[in-house]
């Protein structure tokens, strides 16, 4: 079974709050509630299975070797048990393979693959991947019919859902200057991600942006009169809310989602991811860094 902290490979609970490290991969199916911190970004996440300790809703972050690219991949997948086990270990040797690249395009076709597998056996499932650049702050979206992520923009102090036409205030990820891996960071592909019908889009973080990104439990949780919040609700709850801490705004969205089930236990796999932007840089690359890195690259660490 996949685990909750995958560095070990071990169902051992994770401590509550993490700063990750280097080529170092967290995640996996099963229940959790963590606080997470990588270069640039404050993370809080709460995962609970409808059934059991272990569900369908899959989720994973990695860092590369130099702290510059943090990566997050979400899949909400139908079914619980074996199946579910066997994707998140799949989706984890696929964060691992990827895990020093910017460019996600190669990993989302292979998200597509085994995703058109499954479905092709009455099995469906949606996905998101993102990637935060630390160096030019940006956040790097790709949607395989994922519920759209919810943005707070400082700038422009609202909450809005973020897609390819969500407008961005900011400066485009095109006029981006500098490399990374030898590669122009302006050259990184956007739109459709051929063959596939995902389509992937930048946006530029400010100081104190806030990313939610959930699975369908959320915007599918019924009243006792059998309504659904939907994405309209869920925006109504979080301008409510406003733009608290994650470690409070988590919770209290959780709270007015009970409220709204009468506090009926979610009858869906339920997942919350917060990304708050805290702006702060990697740590420079030091030596015992890169040998580190290097050390996990080549297998003699496990990753």
């Amino acid at each position: 079974m996949a685990s909750t902290l995958d560095t070990n490979t071990t169902s051992a609970s994770p401590p509550i709050s993490h700063e990750m490290h280097c080529m170092e991969i967290i995640g996996g199916n099963q229940s959790l509630r963590q606080s997470l911190s990588a270069p640039g970004l404050d993370v809080w996440i709460d995962s609970r299975p409808c059934t059991g300790s272990a569900g369908g809703d899959i989720y994973y972050f990695s860092t590369c070797g130099s702290g510059r690219v943090t990566r997050l991949a979400v899949a909400d997948v139908s079914g619980h048990g074996p199946d579910m086990d066997h994707i998140a270990k799949w989706l984890r040797r696929l964060m691992r393979k990827h895990i020093n690249l910017l460019d996600q395009t190669r990993f989302a076709r292979a998200v597509n693959r085994e995703f058109t597998s499954y479905s092709a056996s009455a099995c469906f499932a949606t996905g998101l991947l993102a990637t935060y650049f630390a160096p030019t702050e940006h956040l790097i979206v790709c949607n395989a019919g994922h519920p759209r992520p919810i943005w707070y923009s400082r700038r422009l102090g609202r909450w809005q859902p973020l897609e390819p036409s969500t407008p961005d205030p900011g400066p485009s990820i095109r006029n981006a200057k500098g490399t990374y891996r030898l590669h122009r960071v302006s050259n990184l592909p956007l739109g459709i991600i051929e063959p596939t019908d995902y389509h992937q889009f930048a946006v530029k973080l400010e100081h104190d942006d806030i990313v939610v990104i959930y699975t369908d439990a959320l915007i599918e949780a019924r009243s006792p009169q059998n309504e659904m919040p939907g994405e309209d609700g869920l925006l109504a709850i979080l301008r409510e809310l406003g733009p608290l801490p994650t470690d409070e705004l988590g919770p209290r969205l959780i709270e007015r989602l009970d409220a709204w089930r009468d506090h009926a236990p979610p009858d869906d796999d339920q997942t919350i991811i917060i990304l708050h932007h805290n702006t702060t840089t990697p740590p420079p690359m030091t030596l015992g860094r890169a040998l580190h890195a290097l050390s996990k690259m080549v297998g003699l660490r496990h990753v």
